[in-house]
């Protein structure tokens, strides 16, 4: 699981991917993430700022 994260946090691997590693659903490997000090969404503040203006 935690190299599936780290993968995960690095990009590497899609959430999707992440889970079928360990043999978990995606939804699950999510919701575990925050157990590894891993964010489930990893937007900075300016794409926010910037998807806020131009929606």
């Amino acid at each position: 699981m935690a190299m599936a994260v780290k993968l995960f946090e690095l990009k590497m691997l899609s959430s999707g991917l992440a889970a079928s590693l360990v043999g978990i659903d995606r939804v699950t490997f999510l919701l575990s993430l925050h157990r590894y000090g891993v964010n489930m969404i990893d937007i900075e503040v300016d794409e926010i700022q910037d998807d806020f203006e131009n929606a």
